[in-house]
């Protein structure tokens, strides 16, 4: 049988060692040795010998979830073979953390993860309920970390002199290090995402770095 289909880009071959690659631009495989965790729902296809867990977060990480729709739902996956992961056919990024790194990721752009990693469901400091509870996960340790995004991500760089405001919506993650605040703009509130009335942002203060989808739609919708 022939096709493009079967062209060597689409093949899925051994891995070559264990840990997370990307598959494709929409996939990453994970050659599973052990133990490592993903978003619940994310895995697409395995071979080999794995057994998927639902993971608990503990009375606190299960409140937030219930209060705010947000959050991070895990499950884990032990054993030895190779598991696949997407979600809604989003871009794939893996981030390698280094010693001293910390990253603030919102839970809906979490795919997989290495077991090395520590993540802690913190709510925004700034923000409060006003801003309907925001809560994202911290990223620290050392490991990789695949996040997901509709689009290509827009990075912006944040400096003291600069601070950068952004949808509470299409923010995807930040530096960790970096101050939040809500930020209320009701003169242009009717010029942003066409709204009207008073529009809302997250500001972004300190030295580091913002990831911004360039997407509005929210999980509901892009269900649909």
């Amino acid at each position: 049988m022939k096709s493009d289909l079967f062209a060597s880009e689409n093949l899925a071959q051994p891995a070559a060692a264990p840990g997370m690659t990307l598959q494709n631009a929409k996939s990453v495989k994970y050659a599973v040795n052990g133990e490592m965790l993903a978003r619940q729902g994310s895995m697409v296809a395995f071979r080999g010998n794995l057994q998927f867990e639902r993971k608990g977060q503990g009375i606190g990480g299960m409140l937030k979830r219930a209060v705010t729709g947000e959050g991070l739902a895990l499950m884990s996956v032990r054993g030895q073979g190779e598991a696949w992961f997407a979600h809604q056919a989003g871009n794939c990024f893996i981030v390698d953390f280094e010693p001293g790194d910390a990253l603030t990721i919102n839970g809906r752009n979490v795919l997989c993860f290495d077991p090395t990693l520590s993540y802690e469901i913190k709510m925004v400091k700034g923000a409060g309920m006003t801003g309907g509870g925001l809560f994202n996960s911290l990223f620290t340790g050392t490991g990789k970390l695949a996040v997901v995004c509709d689009g290509h991500p827009i990075i912006i760089p944040v400096t003291p002199q600069a601070p950068v405001y952004v949808d509470t919506d299409a923010v995807v993650g930040w530096s960790a290090r970096l101050d939040t605040a809500l930020h209320r703009s009701q003169s242009v509130g009717s010029m942003i995402r066409g709204g009207s009335g008073e529009a809302v942002q997250l500001k972004l203060s300190g030295e580091g770095f913002v990831i911004v989808r360039p997407s509005e739609l929210t999980e509901a919708v892009a269900a649909h």
